[in-house]
């Protein structure tokens, strides 16, 4: 959820057109959908009043973040889930399938770069799946800065199930923890320096790691070392379930011994081996996360981490429009010579205006 949302004005009505726009959304209608994503995306000034709407009608589907390296083949594996939840063989439901594929953004037009979207083409025509590519935008952690409330308005137009691809810059892609209740981390045989996913955490956010290309040389030792940094790991848990930050930016972890292990699967997108296996082991983690109570745990740590992040910014921005532009400058000028540091300035300038209640400045 964008800290934008509380910012804009309190008083007024969506706009007859967003309004329509909605009530057509919540009837399954695809190109509302479009229409609202791309509202979403642009940050119009009824974004907060739309996901005001919505908000009350998400929190069913089961989104699963897909991440891992670059060329590790995401966009095929999703391609091969997507057709399987599509099209079970176990006498299940289809499923409605929604796919938001984060991609890095044009240096020059700010828009998304669609190349790896051509490999999802074979799900072009389908009415019970959706496709949409964002641009990240500048935004780290491998996902836009919408992209959760992009969610929000694909969850309440009723898909059952939705893949956020993030970006695949491999060791900062965390975001997507907070973000999805499973977490696919996808990993090649002999991939850079043995297994990319190691240095930086990134094997940590796991729910299931799909070793993709596995008919590729060096398979089995990438599987035992994967396997090896799997059974080090304290908790037995991955980070899907514990690596969210508190209100202080500590990272908390469960120690829950009896919890979801992360198993690996062995895939091979392009000719669909061990995606049956990988879309059952998908079902097993969403039944785990309902029947153990994780989902509910997992569902208030994202919401109270939205709110909190929300309250920050608007605390924040209400300051600032209650400051005097040239005396926060002059403040300003103080920090730069030195004469005071950034934590004793705070603290006046806070001090001076919730304790004395006027813009005025005091600097000792």
């Amino acid at each position: 959820m964008c800290a934008s949302l509380l910012l804009a004005p309190k008083k007024g009505k969506v706009q007859p057109g967003a309004m329509e726009q909605v009530d057509a959304l919540l009837q399954g209608d695809r190109l509302a959908l479009a229409r609202i994503l791309t509202q979403i995306e642009n940050d119009i000034p009824e974004k907060r009043r739309i996901l005001d709407e919505l908000f009350q009608h998400a929190g069913n589907a089961h989104v699963i973040g897909v991440t891992g390296p670059t060329g590790s083949g995401k966009s095929t594996l999703v391609n091969q889930l997507a057709q399987v939840y599509r099209h079970p063989s176990d006498g299940l439901e289809p499923a409605r399938v929604a796919i938001l594929a984060v991609d890095p953004t044009s240096p020059f037009s700010g828009g998304a770069v669609l190349g790896d979207r051509v490999r999802m083409r074979d799900l072009s025509g389908d009415p019970g799946v959706f496709i949409r590519s964002v641009a990240t935008r500048g935004a780290m952690g491998g996902l836009s800065h919408t992209a959760a409330e992009m969610v929000t308005a694909i969850d309440a137009a009723g898909f059952d199930v939705i893949f956020v691809e993030t970006v695949g810059v491999g060791q900062s892609e965390l975001e997507i923890a907070r973000l999805a209740h499973t977490v696919l981390l996808i990993e090649n045989p002999g991939f850079g320096d043995d297994i990319q996913a190691i240095k930086a955490g990134i094997l940590e956010i796991a729910s299931i790691i799909a070793l993709n290309k596995a008919d590729r040389p060096g398979v089995e030792q990438t599987e035992l070392a994967l396997r090896s940094m799997l059974e080090m790991d304290p908790s037995g848990l991955p980070a899907g379930h514990h690596g969210y930050e508190d209100s202080t930016g500590e990272v908390t972890r469960q120690k829950d011994q009896s919890s979801w292990k992360v198993p690996l699967v062995r895939t091979v997108a392009v000719t669909g081996e061990g995606i049956l296996n990988l879309v059952q082991m998908l079902r097993e983690h969403l039944a785990f996360l309902k029947s153990s109570g994780v989902w509910q745990t997992d569902q208030k740590k994202r919401l109270r981490h939205d709110l909190e992040m929300i309250i920050r910014e608007v605390l924040f921005q209400t300051w600032v429009a209650r400051m005097n532009p040239q005396e926060y400058d002059q403040a300003l000028d103080h920090l730069l010579d030195r004469t005071i540091s950034p934590y004793q300035l705070a603290e006046e300038l806070i001090a001076s205006d919730y304790a004395a209640k006027t813009p005025a400045i005091h600097l000792k």
